[in-house]
């Protein structure tokens, strides 16, 4: 009798076992491909297209003109940045309703640093910028890590705070774009190779954060927290001071939008950003980033940024009234929760079903 015939049952691993444990076939390139194509990033691009295609066929100078390139890309640069720092906030499972209040704080400060210090350096007001965002987004870390308020709460708190420090800081005044360099102006129509330069550094910044969520150590916890916050304080990780870190995060690139907003449109009022953080939490969800948190990538968030814009750009060169352009962005935000709360309890159900096989395989072995 052969020796694969005497072994014991127990010890011959079954079908199914064996299925789960056995690697890929496919090569990893081939792996990688299908990740893509069927990817929450990938839909929303496709609609994307579809969106300035469908603005294309109907003017053909929506993309086909002389501006029509470097508008598509410069109009929803401020969006991305903003976007950014929100997509880390709500992979936490928080949001931060306070990012326009800090644009516009930062970016009436940039302003009154040119007027009351001539001669400035422009890569000093940047980091002044950044500083202060970050500034702020640690008042909003520090009372919902310590005071463990909901994010909701302290940052709808924190934006009418922030926005009345500028409405008396600012008043009635208004910094105009005689008011600061020539060459910090001229940064907000520059182009690189045709390629906006306020759309390269949103791209850089995109870049960083992307890579810091899926390869840093710090980036990977911060899915882990959003996933379940509880499990995450059982396993050790420092919570606290991560939640903290998303919240600062969000805060500097918020003051970063707002050095970046002041460049763009080169007057800066009280109101600056005004509104802008529902159109953040907007371009994430849309962009696939769970509101549930645990889920989602930056990239999705920065298309998402894109197609929100893009919309607004598009859908009055197709004759669609304003109604139906803001009822168009809530069936999406709309859509894209339930796909999202869809897709999460598919794949609930299969780790279930693929925990009981395994239970019943190691039963009957």
């Amino acid at each position: 009798m052969s020796e694969t015939s005497t072994r014991p049952a127990e010890d011959t691993p079954s079908a199914e076992v064996e299925r789960l444990i056995e690697p890929s076939s496919q090569t990893r390139s081939v792996r990688l491909f299908n990740t893509v194509v069927r990817s929450r990033e990938m839909s929303i691009l496709l609609v994307l297209l579809v969106v300035i295609a469908a603005a294309t066929i109907k003017t053909p100078s929506f993309l086909f003109s002389a501006n029509s390139w470097r508008d598509l890309l410069l109009t929803p640069s401020i969006l991305l940045l903003l976007a950014a720092g929100q997509a880390v906030v709500v992979i936490t499972r928080n949001v931060d309703l306070s990012v326009g209040s800090v644009l516009g704080f930062t970016a009436y400060l940039t302003g009154r640093l040119f007027i009351d210090h001539p001669g400035i350096p422009i890569p000093l007001v940047v980091l002044a910028g950044l500083l202060a965002g970050a500034a702020l987004g640690l008042v909003n870390g520090v009372l919902i890590g310590f005071g463990r308020v909901p994010a909701l709460v302290i940052t709808l708190g924190t934006l009418y705070i922030y926005r009345g420090i500028v409405l008396t800081w600012a008043g009635s005044n208004r910094i105009n774009a005689s008011d600061m360099p020539n060459s910090f102006g001229e940064l907000g129509t520059a182009t690189v190779l045709s390629i906006p330069v306020l759309f390269l550094v949103a791209l850089v910044v995109l870049i960083a954060v992307g890579y810091y969520l899926q390869t840093a150590r710090g980036g990977r916890q911060l899915y882990a927290i959003g996933s379940d916050p509880d499990a995450a304080v059982l396993y050790g990780l420092p919570v606290r001071r991560r939640i903290i870190s998303a919240f600062v995060l969000s805060g500097a690139l918020a003051g970063l939008t707002g050095v970046v907003f002041a460049a763009r449109y080169g007057s800066v009022s009280s109101s600056a950003g005004t509104g802008i953080e529902l159109q953040a939490v907007a371009a994430v969800v849309i962009g696939g980033v769970a509101i549930f948190g645990g889920s989602g990538t930056v990239w999705g968030a920065a298309i998402g940024a894109v197609l929100l814009v893009t919309i607004n750009r598009a859908l009055p060169t197709v004759g669609i009234p304003d109604f139906w352009q803001q009822a168009l962005v809530g069936a999406l935000i709309l859509g894209s929760i339930v796909l999202d709360r869809v897709l999460a309890n598919r794949r609930a159900r299969r780790l279930i079903g693929a925990r009981d096989n395994e239970a019943t395989t190691g039963a009957t072995a």
